[in-house]
């Protein structure tokens, strides 16, 4: 195709992404962002080899390694009884395989800091509320009643409660998560290499996640989250932050020391969930990409990973396309079997683990966290975390990141 002109709504990870691939391409590229300055929401998650592989691809992978913690094992107990209920380590694969926790701060810098050096402008304090097809081409319209226009695509990064995306069933997730971010030691008592869990039942969950720093030489940090029900947000605020430490302490008290600068409860931040799947991300010019495409709990931490995947998925089909409604339509075909595999496996596993049901962690304790120990479980298991069940990209050309301990990183095929 010859250069186009792209909208991209949302300065998110897939915005941020799609903008640096496009761009690349010859597009000429412009950001809408709502907020005055564009700036990350949220706390820590882990980059798989999926999303590591997306960043290789941009240049960007070693720059993200030097601020994150390398991460080979997820692992999990129930309480009282500190029976182990999770356990995924990468090494089940073979070949060196791991995740990457960084701060959702220093995966935001990164890209950002690539497409200011790319020169792709972004117009901060303009809230996109709408879109429509004018004239072969695509118009947006702002908060203010402005209409910009006409693009030849408009890319919607603008997360699960964009208004550019089509009225879809919606599942309200009952249960959400209050997320801090917290220093971290050596010597913290926890692991500087897994994801650390603790569970009662399914209705209370802590973890611990050792994130890296956000710039190098920047002191560590964690990403420590405890889930809520949605409708207890306001009463947990209104009992004070004390209270709630005791609630952490009753399910696990090592966590305490790395609460102690946390003084009220503005200090933390509550995060609520929805699920959905557009079973078409695409209209006419016009492209969705990450949670306004697709949106679920954070249980198998896979969105900023389908995130970047859409953002070079949308790429390879803009590449190898005559015209943009063709390249809309591949660009569903190279993500439609990994979006619904995770869509759906994240609806069957959060109930186990994030849910008011009785029986299901009694399941899940007895059961499947026995079996998922087996030697062919614990495999399939981490090949599913790390995002490589299914190829990634359909039959687009992908090649996953592997980040190695002893801070080195190579790029290997894996073979599907």
């Amino acid at each position: 195709m010859s250069p186009l002109k792209i909208a991209i709504c949302g300065c998110g990870p897939a915005g941020l992404a799609a903008a640096l691939f496009l761009a690349r391409q010859g597009h000429s590229v412009q950001f809408f962002e709502r907020f005055d300055a564009p700036r990350p929401v949220g706390s820590g998650l882990i980059l798989q080899p999926t999303g590591l592989g997306v960043l290789s691809a941009l240049g960007l992978a070693e720059e993200i390694m030097q601020r994150g913690a390398i991460i080979e094992r997820l692992f999990g107990r129930a309480h009282p009884s500190g029976r182990v209920v999770l356990d995924v380590r990468y090494a089940a694969m073979a070949g060196g395989w791991a995740g990457l926790a960084v701060h959702r701060a220093a995966l935001f810098d990164v890209l950002h800091e690539a497409v200011n050096t790319a020169g792709i402008p972004i117009r901060t304090s303009t809230a996109v509320t709408a879109s429509k097809v004018a004239l072969g081409r695509r118009e947006i319209a702002t908060e203010s009643g402005e209409i910009i226009g006409a693009f030849d695509l408009v890319v919607d990064a603008m997360g699960a409660r964009s208004p550019l995306r089509p009225q879809v069933a919606t599942s309200v997730l009952t249960y959400g998560a209050l997320w801090a971010n917290v220093p971290f030691t050596e010597n913290s008592g926890f692991a500087a290499n897994a994801l650390e869990q603790r569970y009662f039942h399914a209705s209370r969950m802590a973890g611990v996640l050792p994130t890296g720093a956000r710039e190098p030489g920047a002191a560590p940090q964690a990403a420590f989250f405890w889930s809520i029900r949605r409708g207890d947000v306001a009463r947990w605020r209104d009992n004070g932050i004390a209270r709630w430490k005791d609630e952490v302490g009753a399910l696990w008290p090592e966590c305490l020391p790395l609460l102690e600068h946390l003084r009220s409860p503005d200090d933390l931040t509550p995060a609520h969930y929805e699920h959905f799947t557009l079973l078409r991300p695409y209209d006419d010019h016009l492209a969705h990409v990450g949670d306004s495409a697709h949106s679920t709990s954070p249980q198998l931490g896979q969105g900023a990973n389908m995130a970047l995947l859409d953002a070079m998925a949308l790429a390879l089909a803009m590449e190898n396309a005559r015209n943009v409604p063709e390249a809309l339509n591949h660009y569903a075909d190279l993500r439609r079997w990994h979006v619904r595999l995770f869509q759906w496996a994240s609806a069957a596993f959060t109930p186990f683990y994030q849910s008011d049901n009785v029986i299901l962690p009694i399941v899940r304790d007895r059961i499947a966290a026995p079996l998922s120990r087996l030697p062919l479980a614990d495999a399939l298991l981490a090949r599913l975390v790390s995002g490589l069940t299914v190829p990634p990209l359909g039959s687009g050309r992908f090649v996953p990141f592997q980040a190695l301990p002893g801070d080195r990183a190579v790029t290997q095929q894996i073979s599907y």
